[in-house]
């Protein structure tokens, strides 16, 4: 294993066969805490580590795409799958904010099993170690605990933005708060994961370092010189009956509240994309997005890349060193340009960044920001760490957390119902209820 700096990176051999249908892939994976990207069934599931980057602070982007493309000029890729997720592949999550002491991190699978488009692959990188399998277990007995603020106090927290708001500070702020699971034997990943994957199969569940979840947001897909980016803003909760969830995506895709919510989102954006894009295309209207818990108001936004020479002019303004390898900008360049969306922190950045920071009263950690994987073209898919949870070192504990963004126009004791709806997925994968 290597854990590395920039100026530190091995030389990696790496080889992606063909090999028989693998069914449900992470039933291949040995380890309690394998390194997950699944929906609806296909994706990545890895294991062992050859070669990983921890960073902190700004510029953390740029220099994990600098980190990347030595690592991918010197390796040995012998890839007879030709997928952009065979062959050198990383799997990556950032934290949401430059400041967090959380470390954000790319790290490279010694074993990695993929399933895509009706083939499946395994893929060995440096020299994969035979490592013990350990039998799935379960978590034992779970409580839950209060986060820094409870639910009782989130309706005030709430008002304090829409007072904020009001008085021109900022004009969406989104607040998110926590909460814990805590494992009387540890939490083993696959077990959440499965779970996760199984209930949630039109989401994107994943798990790098620990942190496991399944988002409904797409920050960033890449492939072949196309962009998409999913957005989701403006939320309501589902019920039992299916004729009153009709009735309640009606009204959600009527509220004047969530539709400014959401119009917020999609020009952050489309305004962060259109550097990188020859062409966008922006719906005119949102669709709604129907998940087992909720409802969310949704928008799919896709254009073209430019070139490399925009490549090199945007990587050369970021600080990436020069001449690029890749043809085009990667997806972790984008996706660092796109983070974080009025979707995930509020609008006009800065400003929403000051205030949810002062409410919020602890550092966000992973949650809310980018996670992934990323081939060695550039080509990949980042989603945005929600509907998730942190692991501690042992996996005895698990931080949970759930948001929802505010306008002027924001009911406090509504909000606090969305969080609660949000907390439900991971809730049920941890098997924990709500903390007394």
């Amino acid at each position: 294993m290597f854990t590395t700096s920039h100026t530190d990176v091995p030389a990696l051999k790496v080889r992606s066969v063909l090999t028989d249908p693998c069914g449900q892939l992470l039933r291949r994976a040995p380890t309690a805490a394998p390194l997950v990207w699944l929906r609806r069934g296909e994706g990545l599931v890895g294991w062992g580590t050859a070669a990983r980057l921890e960073l902190h602070g700004p510029g953390r982007a740029a220099r994990a795409i600098a980190w990347w493309q030595d690592l991918v000029a010197g390796a040995n890729i012998a890839d007879e799958v030709a997928d952009a997720a065979s062959g050198l592949v990383c799997l990556g999550a950032f934290a949401f904010d430059d400041a967090s002491p959380e470390p954000s991190v790319l790290e490279v699978p010694a074993v990695i099993v993929g399933k895509r488009g009706g083939r499946s692959w395994i893929t060995e990188i440096g020299t994969p170690a035979s490592g013990r399998w350990e039998p799935w277990r379960q978590s034992g007995a779970v409580r839950g605990e209060i986060g820094v603020r409870p639910a009782s106090a989130w309706p005030g927290i709430v008002q304090r933005a829409v007072d904020a708001i009001a008085a021109g500070f900022a004009d969406k702020v989104v607040l998110a708060r926590d909460e814990w699971a805590v494992a009387e034997h540890g939490f083993d990943i696959r077990n959440v994961a499965a779970r996760l994957a199984s209930t949630y199969s039109t989401c994107w569940t994943y798990a790098v370092d620990r942190l496991v979840g399944a988002t409904p947001e797409l920050l960033l897909r890449s492939a072949h010189g196309l962009v998409t980016s999913r957005v989701l803003a403006g939320t309501i909760r589902r019920t039992d009956d299916d004729a009153a969830n009709l009735a309640r995506a009606a009204s959600l895709a009527r509220s004047s509240k969530d539709l400014e919510e959401h119009e917020f989102a999609v020009a952050s954006v489309a305004q962060s994309l259109a550097p990188y894009t020859e062409e966008l295309s922006i719906p005119e209207v949102p669709y709604v997005l129907h998940l087992p818990n909720v409802m969310h108001l949704a928008s799919d936004v896709t254009g073209v890349l430019r070139g490399p020479e925009v490549s090199e002019t945007l990587a050369a303004d970021r600080g990436v060193r020069g001449e690029p390898a890749l043809a085009r900008p990667s997806s972790l360049e984008v996706a660092a340009a796109l983070h974080p969306t009025a979707a995930v922190c509020g609008t006009p950045t800065a400003a929403a960044l000051r205030l949810l920071t002062a409410l919020e009263g602890a550092d966000r950690g992973r949650y809310a920001g980018p996670v992934g994987w990323m081939g060695a073209s550039g080509d990949g898919e980042w989603g945005i760490a929600l509907r998730g949870a942190q692991l501690s070192s042992d996996r005895r504990r698990a931080r949970l957390f759930a948001g929802g963004g505010i306008v002027r126009a924001s009911v406090p004791e509504e909000e606090l119902a969305e969080t609660e709806a949000k907390f439900a997925p991971m809730r049920a994968a941890l098997e924990v209820s709500a903390p007394a």
